[in-house]
């Protein structure tokens, strides 16, 4: 993603996804940039049916205010990113009283890398 997109992500704290699958149905999110990656976890966990389409290899839209992002989505497996992941939500979203459902383990295995398609 381009440096612009990537600051854009990291001030707004809300964005929707849009998957292929879903095309008409926005859900908005939360996502965080580490290392200049975008992340992102479904609050319900794998059954989430944005997280659901998305880990079936579906790609999907981010919608970042007027900007439409087409991105395809990874599994993140490798704990050092999956912390790094949760120390930028809990810097990002602190103050939030729906933090903690970003950072239960059931969420925390959801967590997929954005990248562009």
């Amino acid at each position: 993603m381009t440096a612009s997109e990537l600051d854009t992500l990291r001030d707004r704290h809300e964005v929707a996804i849009r998957t292929g699958k879903h095309p008409d149905s926005g859900v908005v999110v939360w996502a965080v940039v580490v290392d200049d990656a975008v992340f992102m976890r479904s609050a319900r966990g794998a059954r989430g049916r944005w997280y659901r389409d998305l880990a079936d290899g579906d790609s999907a839209t981010l919608e970042v205010g007027a900007r439409r992002l087409a991105v395809r989505a990874t599994r993140v497996d490798d704990p050092p990113t999956i912390e790094r992941v949760s120390g930028e939500y809990r810097r990002k979203y602190g103050s939030s009283p729906y933090l903690l459902s970003v950072l239960r383990p059931e969420v925390v295995a959801t967590t997929l890398r954005l990248e562009p398609r």
